[in-house]
């Protein structure tokens, strides 16, 4: 089978020809659809992220979409983060117990290209975030795959205003197709002018900001929260920390919360990607992204990483 292999951290993977993989116990054989690039499978195989230097050569993609026993299955992979190979092959060997069978209609490219990004943008929103119907909502990092998929989960949440900030024109635009009512750019590390650009873009107080970003949008958005309000972090795209003032927190009595899909439990994940799945098929939830044959996967792997993709790339092994 083809696959395509990280054999040296840092550099992007060689497709090879590989010997099918043999399913262990509890395993079976899913013959892959779609697996996405995403910027965990990048960090993975930099070689220097928080769950140590994988060992060579392994198949990155921590998640894909395929077939197995004649259902189309989402799953999940460690690939990166712990020994065993991923999803950027012709088949992969997946626990039985973690595939999520999707329903009639979805596309498994677009599927992937939202999975645990979309799944992030969901839980983030509704069970960490605990977004009520009626609420006003800020969804930094808009232009993004997260931040897409927020837009999008929050109006279906019932969420009654949505008000997205992203960094670059391309981003922006991705912002307002994705629904957002009001687009504010993020060109600034003026905290103070970007709280008064989410000020003016706001129907009064803000109820929930949904934070992939950190840094000085995260600290402008807080100030439009109304007291109680909330921040959900989940990522640190713009700054690993955050200028966000004391009389901010305490003055608002804010809540600000982090999220990770680590601590989902695998029947929350399975229930999350069901959900928006179910969105995918009904044309309620879609992000911006590109299919790249295989073979192609190092000078998208390239890509991906300098940001140079018109969104999320998607391999297509078949």
């Amino acid at each position: 089978m083809r696959a395509a292999e990280i054999r040296e951290c840092g550099r992007p993977p060689v497709v090879a020809d590989r010997k099918p993989p043999a399913p262990g116990d509890g395993e079976v054989l899913v013959d892959v659809l779609a697996a996405p690039i995403t910027p965990l499978d990048l960090l993975c195989a930099g070689g220097t992220s928080y769950f140590g230097t994988p060992a060579t050569p392994y198949v990155p993609g921590v998640q894909g979409v395929g077939t197995c026993g004649g259902r189309t299955v989402w799953f999940p992979s460690p690939a990166g983060m712990a020994p065993g190979d991923g999803s950027m092959s012709e088949v992969a060997a997946v626990p039985e117990t973690a595939l999520v069978e999707l329903p009639d209609g979805v596309d498994p490219v677009q599927l992937a290209a939202l999975g645990l990004s979309a799944v992030a943008a969901h839980m983030a929103l509704t069970w960490r975030g605990e977004l009520a119907a009626g609420e006003q909502v800020i969804v930094l990092g808009a232009g993004g795959v997260v931040g897409q998929a927020a837009v999008q989960c929050a109006r279906t949440a019932g969420a009654r205003r949505v008000i997205a900030g992203a960094r670059s024109p391309e981003a922006q635009a991705r912002a307002a197709q994705a629904g957002a009512d009001a687009v504010v750019a993020l060109d600034t590390g003026d905290v103070a002018e970007l709280a008064r650009r989410f000020t003016d873009a706001a129907d009064g107080p803000v109820d929930l900001v949904l934070d992939p970003l950190f840094g000085a949008p995260a600290a402008a958005a807080a100030r439009t929260l109304r007291p109680g309000g909330r921040l959900v972090n989940l990522g640190s795209s713009a700054d690993e920390t955050c200028p966000i003032d004391s009389s901010t927190i305490r003055g608002k009595s804010l809540r600000l919360l982090g999220y990770t899909n680590n601590e989902l439990t695998p029947e929350q994940r399975a229930a999350s990607i069901g959900f928006v799945a179910e969105q995918a098929a009904a044309g309620k939830l879609a992000v911006a992204h590109e299919t790249v044959p295989l073979e192609d996967a190092a000078e998208a792997w390239r890509r991906q990483g300098e940001g140079a993709a018109a969104g999320r790339i998607v391999l297509t092994p078949r």
